[in-house]
């Protein structure tokens, strides 16, 4: 299947399109603003992820002549298939750097070039972004309260929506994952892959014991034993000791062995002591099934002996959220600022090109956002977007902007950063962010606001289009 191709995007991108071109308005530029609205899982951040994929995209887009017929063949105007012929990605897009930490309304990524080309990459980029960010943030809460000292395995290409399981792999190793099982995933982007056995191989056997034999001798390096297909503590743990104390024998190590059901905090303790006392404390324990943050969050209180989590189907599911409700907004047509009226004010968009800045504390902890236009330097106060008469101080002297141009003309404007990269990067960043942002419950609001001038413009534009719509 050919994902570089613009047909991957929804129809009424291209109704527009034609709509555009036959009024002679295709090339004409806009800016698109690509932001979400509320965090997922009740949390108080997002982990911006999918950059990469992105810019990729939007560098080798292109319509085939099977695509092109395709759109004949649905009734497209003639003179707009033919200018979709020659169509690519011309634009500009500001983005913050993949791996960064990112709040409620403030723009993520800007998108700026002829309306047609930026109408067309729409769907692909929320498609992208939404999905790997709301992965890539549920994975940093799994490591947050995993602990920097466990191991976190990602395990879930089975349960998976299809292809996008490769995405959730990539995902999970920048939120701070450590290894997948997707060996696809592993090869794309150059992360470990790890995996040990399932319940059919031990069942293939007569016995447990002849199975883990097996398995031992044809893995001698990386051996790591499914303890709970018949009785854990009886005969699965038993056998894995009894298999530990024969590759010792040979100069070997088991590496650990696997729980996959029943009471993981009573079974991994009750599994330490019997590990432990056969002299095994180098073994390591894993366990599986069902896991997410909260399971393991409650494993750690009950001082669960558990070394390695092995998270599958709430991960790469994004459970309990389906999706990240990032939306992507024009801002600016024709070079002037557009704005989108609702009675809610949180469905409008602030009009203009914009920059985010960010503001530090002394400790080096991010505090505060402000939204402000591109041609302005950092504010030193910001109000509430939706309460104005709510003004914050700022310092301007301890704030970054965090837009930064990737692409122009189409063309990537640094190299492609690595997964590992991205992933070391994502891992400073939320170091950056106080912990009181990081807590499951009741997380502490990260203050996102606008300028003065960006206030003043919203509030004339709203002014001036509900007065239009009223005469």
């Amino acid at each position: 299947m050919n994902f570089n191709t613009a047909l991957y995007t929804d129809l009424y991108q291209l109704a527009m399109g034609q709509a555009y071109y036959l009024k002679g308005k295709h090339r004409t530029q806009a800016t698109f603003d690509y932001f979400y609205r509320k965090a997922p899982f009740e949390g108080g951040f997002v982990l911006f992820c999918g950059l990469e994929d992105a810019l990729e995209w939007l560098e080798n887009v292109s319509f085939s002549e099977e695509d092109l017929q395709y759109l004949s063949d649905q009734g497209f105007d003639k003179g707009f298939v033919e200018y979709l012929a020659e169509f690519k990605f011309t634009g500009t897009v500001k983005s913050v750097a993949e791996g960064d930490v990112v709040f409620p309304f403030a723009p993520i990524l800007t998108v700026t070039g002829p309306v047609v080309e930026c109408q067309i990459a729409e769907t692909f980029l929320l498609n992208c972004l939404n999905f790997q960010s709301l992965i890539a943030t549920k994975a940093s809460r799994i490591r947050y309260i995993a602990g920097e000292d466990k191991i976190l395995a990602e395990f879930g290409l089975r349960r998976a929506q299809g292809y996008a399981g490769l995405q959730a792999s990539r995902a999970a190793f920048v939120g701070g994952f450590d290894a997948t099982s997707n060996v696809l995933a592993g090869k794309t982007f150059r992360v470990p892959i790890t995996g040990t056995m399932a319940h059919a191989y031990i069942q293939s056997y007569d016995d447990e014991l002849t199975a883990f034999r097996d398995f031992a001798e044809t893995h001698p390096d990386n051996c790591v034993l499914l303890v709970d297909t018949y009785n854990t503590l009886k005969s699965g743990i038993p056998n894995a000791i009894t298999v530990a104390k024969e590759m010792e024998k040979t100069g070997k190590k088991l590496i650990g062995i696997r729980l996959d059901s029943g009471d993981l905090a009573y079974l991994s303790k009750a599994a330490r002591k019997m590990l432990d006392d056969a002299g095994l404390s180098y073994v390591k324990i894993a366990a599986s099934n069902q896991l997410d943050e909260h399971v393991i969050r409650s494993l750690r209180e009950q001082r669960a002996a558990i070394d390695i989590f092995g998270v599958g189907t709430n991960l790469v599911v994004g459970h309990e959220n389906a999706a990240l409700d990032g939306v992507y907004k024009l801002c600016s047509f024709e070079d002037k600022p557009r704005i989108k009226i609702s009675e809610n004010l949180k469905k409008m968009n602030f009009p203009g090109e914009k920059q985010v800045y960010r503001y530090f504390n002394d400790d080096g902890q991010f505090v505060a956002d402000a939204i402000t236009f591109e041609t302005l330097e950092a504010p030193g106060s910001m109000a509430h977007p939706f309460e104005p008469h709510k003004r914050m101080p700022l310092r301007p002297a301890s704030a970054r902007p965090m837009l930064k141009a990737v692409m122009k003309d189409g063309k990537r404007l640094f190299p492609e950063r690595s997964v590992r990269d991205i992933a070391m990067a994502a891992g400073e960043n939320l170091r950056q962010l106080p912990d009181e942002h990081k807590r499951f419950d009741f997380p502490h609001v990260y203050k996102v606001g606008l300028s003065r001038e960006m206030e003043q413009l919203r509030d004339r534009l709203k002014e001036e289009k509900l007065k239009e719509s009223e005469s």
